[in-house]
């Protein structure tokens, strides 16, 4: 199979999105301002604006830009950490809370899409875990118990039933969320955009935010070309944060995903590959994803960047895994190659810092950004307009330092790129 040809993100290919938005310029006054168009922010400005509170939204470049339009696209209860794992570091009364609002992420994500008529090729399938050994299939078994305990209804599935499902016999079993689903991430980071400023947000791109700072009782931020004031502020940038001047950055370790895409596939492979339409992901060192679009693509990819040396490398491993998964995918070649940012916490849990009075950022998510992302920016949104900080999905901090992030950042980047290496060669 040849390497990809067209470093071009395949969900940014479709217009997503038939608003103009413009550049900022002159001075305005709101009572919400968010900064950051990727789903938390655009989730944020919309639940405001369906309250019918004033809200701003700026974007440093469109919407959709960051990791919210180059990921995968499964929409996801939970985070990459068990349930119980997440009790542990939270405790079991915040703990709990979180485990019982990520089940409900899903749904939250389905319900925008139904409500706003956001056309972003839902799929309600569901996602699949796949083990890539007995014991990880052992682990995963753990995993769905402690899901099921906490009222998830997640399932179990063997070898023949991952095959069935999936058209590759290469895991020994998985575990099934039935009420999961994909989607086109970008079209759907667009929609809630859209859907915002229908309802009377008003939203600008190419818009960098260089400095906020506090003055009285109001925040005020200020573009190359403009000023904004606001009673209330969020910082959801993630994962794409830029540096503001006078204003805590969030801190995470940046770690590159990258996703190939197959040019749409030949009548009769779709049928006998993921034939059900899930979305999904393995348990290997390091992890891959394998998932089909609505025009019949198949995608796949891990972690890794294709923006330095390493390109050949992991582009020969996607081909390589293509066809250790599906054998009959011989000869099909990729026509989109792209990659986007994770931003990865100590923890692997998502933060929430107060900036100042009535401000807070949000961001690590790990990779997990739609579902939680959604329901995150909802309620940063309630929390800030109602001034009630028992909304939020987790007690807010003051300050939250991620240590020698860009060591691990460079550890597991060249771990990733030294087994795709090898394996691309096997």
């Amino acid at each position: 199979m040849p390497a990809p040809y067209s470093n071009s993100n395949l969900w940014m290919s479709p217009k997503s999105s038939s608003q103009h938005r413009p550049e900022m310029a002159g001075d305005l006054d709101t009572e919400f301002l968010v900064i950051g168009g990727g789903i938390t922010g655009c989730s944020a400005a919309l639940r405001a604006a369906e309250l019918g509170e004033s809200v701003v939204l700026l974007e440093a470049k469109t919407i959709g830009y960051g990791g919210s339009g180059r990921n995968v696209g499964l929409v996801n209860a939970g985070l990459w950490l068990d349930p119980e794992s997440i009790e542990q570091r939270l405790g079991k009364e915040s703990g709990g809370k979180l485990n019982k609002l990520l089940l409900t992420a899903p749904a939250a994500v389905f319900s925008l899409i139904e409500k706003h008529d956001i056309s972003c090729d839902l799929s309600r399938n569901g996602t699949l875990q796949c083990a890539d050994s007995n014991r990880a299939y052992r682990a995963l078994r753990e995993r769905a118990a402690q899901v099921n305990r906490i009222g998830g209804q997640v399932e179990i599935i063997g070898p023949d039933e991952v095959a069935a499902n999936t058209g590759t016999n290469r895991y020994s079993g998985g575990l099934m969320d039935p009420r999961a689903g994909t989607i086109q991430p970008a079209q759907y980071c667009t929609g809630l955009a859209d859907a915002a400023s229908r309802l009377g947000a008003t939203i600008f791109e190419e818009s960098c935010v260089n400095r906020v700072y506090r003055d009285g009782t109001r925040w005020i931020a200020k573009t190359p070309s403009a000023t904004i004031t606001a009673k209330k502020l969020l910082l959801a940038t993630n994962a794409y944060a830029a540096n503001i001047q006078d204003i805590s950055m969030a801190e995470f370790t940046a770690v590159q995903y990258f996703q190939c895409a197959t040019e749409p596939l030949e009548e009769g492979l779709p049928e006998r590959i993921l034939p059900t339409g899930l979305g999904c992901w393995d348990t290997a060192l390091v992890m891959s994803s394998f998932r089909k679009d609505a025009s019949g693509r198949l995608l796949i990819g891990s972690i890794g960047r294709l923006t330095d040396a390493t390109k050949n490398i992991h582009e020969r491993w996607a081909a390589r895994k293509l066809r250790f998964l599906f054998p009959d995918l011989n000869g099909v070649k990729f026509d989109h190659s792209w990659d986007g940012r994770i931003a990865m916490t100590n923890d692997h849990l998502p933060k929430i810092v107060r900036l100042g009075p009535d401000a807070y950022s949000v961001f690590g998510f790990s990779g997990r950004g739609i579902g939680p992302g959604t329901v995150f920016g909802q309620l940063a949104a309630d929390s800030l307009l109602q001034c009630e900080e028992d909304i939020l999905p987790l007690v807010p901090i003051d300050r939250y330092t991620n240590f020698a992030s860009r060591t691990k950042s460079c550890f597991i980047e060249l771990g990733a790129a030294a087994l795709h290496l090898v394996q691309g060669r096997l």
